[in-house]
């Protein structure tokens, strides 16, 4: 069975095939190759334009997601209801009702990190999507007391950052972008943590945001979930690409060359690439950093992994307990991204519903030696309300948040464009039926804006949108929850859910369908 779709052509990179739907199984290419054919497809495409077509296009202004179909995913588990019992309530139907149910959770070694609702926004760093969208996005992340954190490369990559001794010492943007959160932020609800790459750990960005702006958590970053390579951005001025290069990053093809500048000034490309590089994990340089970063004043310390081979994912559970991390988030592959190579995205990496199985089993492992197990985050694709039930479920009780990125960021658009589109006089027929001003379209604005008072003139808009996508998982989660009858989060098990297939079942350790409740059965039939 092929699992692959849209192998020499997809809508990410712009490209398609002439013969349509009908193309050769494995290479993706169309069954007859025609001479004369102008090359729309991925292969020729890239004897036109190259290395660009590695991307998803327009790179910077969209997030991309793998199109890839695994052959067991989270549609193969299904959430398990019951007529029966209450967990974390009276059994008296005037309580036990589905509003009543506790989505708060807590991170960090102490319990000490409240989350309103059970969402941590992963790492999103100096791609232009989420630099053009953060206000919009971390002012709607505080406002729903959920965490965030800021991704990499923002301080080296700010224009008007300055770098002393290889050590930063002022970025406009690190700090615009710590404002965006602590502005609405209510003191006790949520958190903002600020991860590093290699690139920012020589910078020593972690430590100047502890001491300048007194951030208390941190992120170690591994990987993530779209890629196993360091971020790339697009720079479109010879100046940016001469400045980055001069800040140590490596960019595609060499600025300082004349023969590359006199290219660029021609036309040949618009764009140079800027990457970063990878970092090499281990355990003495990984626990001494932890400890640095806790002598410097970090009050939580947190580790993002990828959706690397096995091992990798052990060492991340092993180090993690060793170091007593306050949260380790673990990425699948499958997840969203604005910046990774499309190919890369759709076939590297373990998807995140085996990643989710394999984490379930090392935590078992680490567990039954009595070990640390640290507040973990699954993310990689988890958007909606039944991606949450069943993303706590498999890995219960080590889950204690999900991470999302693709779908807060698009939430944080969305409401963006809806305002735009009012002032302009353009909102769709669906939007339009509800009026044409913000508060009657935008569900959520009148809850905020009597909440802000004089403050909600100042919010952007676009943090109604983030405030209005956690509002729904909220309500969604606690009905799914309400027929589980689980009335908080921790009281959620793996028998909440079933396999639906006997590999899914293999391959999770969550029971067949036609196998669950096989004891009880047999009790109540005698």
């Amino acid at each position: 069975m092929n699992f692959s779709v849209g192998t020499n052509a997809s809508v990410a990179t712009q490209t398609r095939l002439r013969t349509g739907d009908q193309k050769c199984p494995q290479s993706g290419m169309c069954v007859t190759c025609l001479d004369g054919c102008p090359g729309t497809c991925e292969i020729g495409k890239s004897a036109i334009r190259g290395k660009e077509v590695l991307y998803p296009q327009p790179f910077g202004k969209t997030t991309s997601a793998g199109q890839k179909k695994y052959p067991v995913d989270y549609s193969h588990i299904n959430i398990q209801g019951t007529a029966v019992g209450a967990f974390g309530i009276d059994a008296d139907p005037d309580k036990a009702i589905f509003p009543a149910v506790d989505l708060t959770t807590r991170l960090g070694r102490n319990g000490d990190i409240k989350l309103s609702l059970p969402i941590v926004v992963a790492a999103m760093g100096s791609t232009n999507v989420a630099a053009n969208n953060w206000d919009h996005l971390a002012a709607g992340a505080a406002l729903a007391g959920i965490g965030i954190a800021i991704g990499e490369n923002v301080c080296a990559m700010d224009p008007d950052s300055e770098i002393k001794n290889g050590r930063v010492v002022h970025s406009p943007a690190m700090e615009a972008r710590i404002k965006a959160f602590t502005d609405w932020y209510d003191g006790e609800n949520g958190f903002i943590a600020v991860q590093a790459n290699v690139e920012d750990t020589r910078l020593g960005v972690q430590e100047w945001c502890i001491e300048k702006f007194g951030i208390e958590a941190v992120e170690l970053k591994w990987g993530q979930g779209a890629k196993d390579i360091g971020g790339e951005v697009k720079l479109n001025s010879l100046e940016r690409a001469l400045q980055l290069k001069g800040r140590g990053y490596i960019v595609l093809p060499d600025p300082e060359d004349p023969a590359v500048q006199e290219a660029f000034k021609a036309g040949a490309f618009r764009e140079f690439e800027r990457h970063s590089r990878i970092g090499f994990v281990e355990y003495e340089s990984f626990m001494a950093r932890v400890e640095e970063l806790r002598k410097a004043g970090a009050k939580y310390v947190f580790l993002k992994t990828g959706a690397y081979r096995p091992a990798d994912l052990a060492r991340a559970v092993k180090y993690a307990s060793d170091a007593k991390l306050d949260l380790l988030t673990v990425d699948g592959a499958g997840g969203g991204t604005g910046m990774s190579p499309w190919r890369m995205m759709n076939e590297w990496g373990i998807p995140t519903l085996y990643i989710q199985a394999l984490l379930t089993q090392y935590c078992d492992r680490l567990a039954a030696k009595g070990a640390y197990i640290p507040p973990i985050a699954i993310a990689g694709g988890l958007t909606l309300e039944d991606h949450m039930f069943k993303g706590f479920a498999l890995s219960a009780p080590y889950v204690k948040a999900i991470g999302m990125a693709r779908s807060p960021l698009a939430a944080a658009m969305v409401a963006k464009t809806v305002d735009q589109n009012l002032k302009e006089g353009k909102v769709l027929p669906e939007y339009k039926a509800y009026g044409d001003t913000v508060e009657q379209v935008i569900r959520s604005a009148r809850r905020i804006k009597a909440r802000l008072g004089a403050d909600y003139d100042r919010l952007p808009v676009g943090a109604l949108g983030v405030y209005g996508y956690c509002d729904r998982l909220a309500q969604g989660l606690r009905q799914l929850m309400c027929g589980a009858r689980k009335w908080a989060l921790n009281y959620i098990t793996r028998d909440d859910v079933v396999a639906l297939t006997p590999e899914a079942a293999r391959i999770t350790g969550i029971k067949y369908i036609m196998d669950a409740d096989r004891e009880e059965v047999d009790q109540i039939l005698g």
